[in-house]
């Protein structure tokens, strides 16, 4: 069985070497990342994941609850100190 280096014609190195170069230069291109820099990847995901709704402000009765309790919290201390 033939290796790969044994199937590449001999006969021109220059154009061997050119060939290879070719090869490893379209092979390096598929692991190529999609983004130049981190900030783009950050916005990228932030987008999809506004886009799938992740990001949805949504109401909390902590407020409200904090609220009620220190309203009952003075009304106690209120009712005790007089």
């Amino acid at each position: 069985m033939l290796s790969c280096m044994e199937s590449i014609p001999t006969r021109n190195p220059q154009a061997a070497l050119t060939s290879l170069e070719a090869a490893a230069t379209t092979a390096r291109g598929g692991f190529a990342c999609l983004f130049s820099s981190s900030d783009e990847y950050e916005t990228a995901l932030i987008a999809e994941r506004r886009a799938q709704g992740r990001y949805v402000k949504r109401k909390s009765l902590w407020p409200v609850a904090m609220l009620v309790g220190a309203a009952l919290m003075v009304l106690g201390a209120a009712l005790l100190l007089r």
